[in-house]
């Protein structure tokens, strides 16, 4: 198959067994690759009983068909499994060179099951795969494990690797390739943990061939026009360029959407003292890009003085200053820098750790926690990431999560946990941004803005909302109503979908609106030869097959509309100020328009004969089977 490395890679830690298989182009066909390939896979191998932390659980490394051809920005891979987080549906994504340097070693994915008997890390040099011993390895930070397995192979290598966080089984522990670049959400790095699995290096030095070079020549650049000239490329330089994804901090504010004080307020007082300027001119170093990227909107910060004086990494980005700075009432932008700096070592995903840790200041304001953890308190947000990390004290609570933790602390915790399906909200609030609200509740991996986030409506795109939905253009454009979210969130999923199995970049499909199904029916036949996908229309349903499968994946583990819900904090408190004083979410509403859009029965599983119509005649007979239907 053109622009596939053509093999998928299975790996049995148990038992050491490697198998190379030929990718099968009907999977191709009818998945694309990266998420859309994770959901066949997942759904096929990991039933309701699989544990999460067990060797039946898939651990998987996927690629797309865009990765490794020079498209920019198309630096990216996939992991997949059940999450230990959340016990449900669980995809993360990081940019860097990784996910290419898999192709070119002649794999479009690795599936891993089973367990090491003794820590280990995989190394796949093109046709060579070994299983080797990293109990010298186990204990050591990411960067630390990143440089021996690159001394070890000549620095020819590309990383991807979990820290102390995973080893320990934190919930939300995290992959990180690349050095940093954090494959963060629903706890990748406790899967890889459990499995006694350090690291994978990869290495290789194949090529990839596309069904229309030419073509798809034109097609990358014409991206790359679009990336750096004209209204959108002035957009991608004039915000992501020069602050990275730190100039949210400032918009967010502007609309009263910067969660605040464990989400309690979308305003922040001392926002400018953690914005982009500030960060800009007094901690950015180097600006960096993934593979083959136009917009290069990574950073390399570092703290020249204080008590924090030596922190130095990539980022951070808007959410984890938002986790550790407004969210925590924490305006010392140096903490949060070394912050970001301990999550990347440790391993640990940096929304989730902030918002366990606003979970233990707000628990402990209202009396039901003795550990003195106060709001805006530097110093303790910093020792809290150890404990954390290393499970000691009030650390091995919160590194369950926030969930589990409010179960663990009881009386009225479970107010002050911020979490949809056991995964902490990200740097959203749908009180003042309603669509954003039906994006937590919805999202099939828990409370997440990367898999149907609309920014037509966030930052008022007129002309393209228009354009996409013109007979409900303004019902669309208004934050504060509920009406046509539910289309909107529907459309973006679909959206996001076929960008997460192309795999290319959100930026400049999520924001700025660059790209869309149309521009994807040039791209897909230029790359695989696959001319169906010319028609918008088989585009469309690629999108909504691969959706259907994932939300089925999760109704099969018993998740319906009564889990698609919010935190009471966004139901039933207004809004104390700013902008959006006042409002709260009216979700009901929403949810019956999505469920309508998306093909779902009221309860929210998907209906039969949508899943037939998609090609998913397996998936419908199975849910049937189980009595998966609607209330009725």
């Amino acid at each position: 198959m053109k622009a596939y490395a053509g093999q998928l890679l299975y790996i049995n830690l148990t038992t050491g067994g490697i198998q190379k298989v030929p990718y099968p182009e009907k999977w191709a066909r009818r998945y694309l690759g990266g998420t859309g390939l994770c959901a066949r896979l997942l759904w096929d191998s990991v039933k309701p009983e699989t544990k999460p932390l067990s060797e039946e659980n898939l651990l998987i490394f996927a690629t797309g068909p865009l990765n490794g051809v020079g498209f920019p920005p198309s630096g990216r891979y996939v992991v997949a499994a059940k999450s230990p987080l959340t016990g449900i549906w669980a995809e993360s994504h990081a940019g860097g060179f990784f996910g290419p340097e898999l192709k070119y070693a002649g794999y479009d994915a690795v599936i891993i099951t089973g367990r090491a008997e003794k820590p280990s890390w995989i190394y796949i040099h093109d046709d060579s795969v070994a299983i080797l011993d990293a109990s010298s390895l186990w204990g050591l930070d990411t960067v630390q494990t990143s440089e021996c397995i690159l001394a070890e192979t000549g620095r020819a290598a590309r990383v991807a690797c979990i820290g102390p966080a995973g080893e320990t089984l934190v919930k939300y522990a995290c992959i990180i390739g690349d050095r940093y670049r954090a494959a963060g959400r629903a706890g990748m790095g406790a899967v890889m943990g459990w499995k006694n699995l350090k690291a994978i290096g990869v290495r290789g030095t194949g090529a990839l061939e596309v069904a229309d070079f030419d073509g798809l020549r034109e097609l990358a650049e014409d991206a790359q026009q679009r990336y750096t000239t004209g209204r959108w490329g002035r957009a991608c330089q004039e915000s992501l360029g020069e602050f990275g994804t730190t100039g949210l901090i400032e918009a967010e504010q502007k609309i009263g959407r910067l969660p605040t004080k464990n989400h309690w307020s979308g305003v922040y007082a001392d926002a400018k003292m953690i914005g982009s300027e500030a960060i800009r001119k007094g901690y950015r170093k180097k600006r960096r890009s993934c593979m083959g990227c136009n917009i290069q909107c990574k950073y390399v910060s570092m703290v020249n003085e204080g008590k924090f004086a030596g922190s130095l990494s990539e980022g951070p980005e808007y959410e984890t200053v938002m986790a550790f700075g407004s969210n925590c009432l924490n305006h010392d932008l140096s903490s949060i820098i070394h912050a970001n700096m301990l999550c990347n070592l440790y391993g640990m995903d940096t929304i989730s750790t902030g918002k366990c840790i606003s979970f233990a200041m707000e628990c402990r304001e209202n009396g039901l926690i003795d550990e003195d953890i106060r709001w805006g308190d530097s110093s303790k947000i910093v020792q809290l990431i150890h404990q954390i990390a290393k499970r000691e004290g009030i650390g091995d609570i919160l590194a369950e999560g926030a969930r589990e933790a409010a179960r663990q602390v009881g009386g009225n915790a479970a107010d002050y946990a911020i979490h949809v399906k056991g995964m902490e909200l990200s740097g959203q609030d749908g009180r003042p941004h309603k669509s954003a609200g039906l994006t937590h509740a919805i999202s099939v991996r828990g409370a997440d803005h990367l898999r149907s986030l609309s920014s037509l409506d966030e930052l008022g795109y007129v002309d393209v909302v228009k354009e996409r939905y013109p007979d409900c253009a303004q019902e669309v454009l208004s934050l504060r109503t509920e009406k046509g979210k539910g289309r909107l969130v529907c459309d973006m999923e679909d959206l996001y979908a076929v960008v997460d199995s192309l795999l290319i970049c959100k930026y400049g499909t999520m924001w700025p609106p660059i790209y869309y199904f149309d521009d994807f029916t040039k791209i897909i036949p230029a790359l695989t030869g696959f001319s169906e996908f010319a028609e918008v229309s088989c585009v469309r349903e690629l999108a909504r097959r691969i959706c259907l499968l994932r939300r089925a994946f999760n109704a099969r583990e018993g998740i319906t509309r009564k889990d698609d819900q919010l935190p009471k904090r966004d139901l039933k408190e207004p809004m104390p100020e700013g902008p959006a004083k006042g409002q709260v979410v009216h979700l009901d509403t929403m949810l019956d328009e999505f469920y309508g859009f998306r093909g779902c029965h009221s309860n929210g599983v998907p209906k039969s004969e949508e899943l037939r119509k998609a090609g998913l005649e397996d998936v419908a007979a199975e849910l049937e089977k189980l009595g998966m239907g609607p209330d009725d």
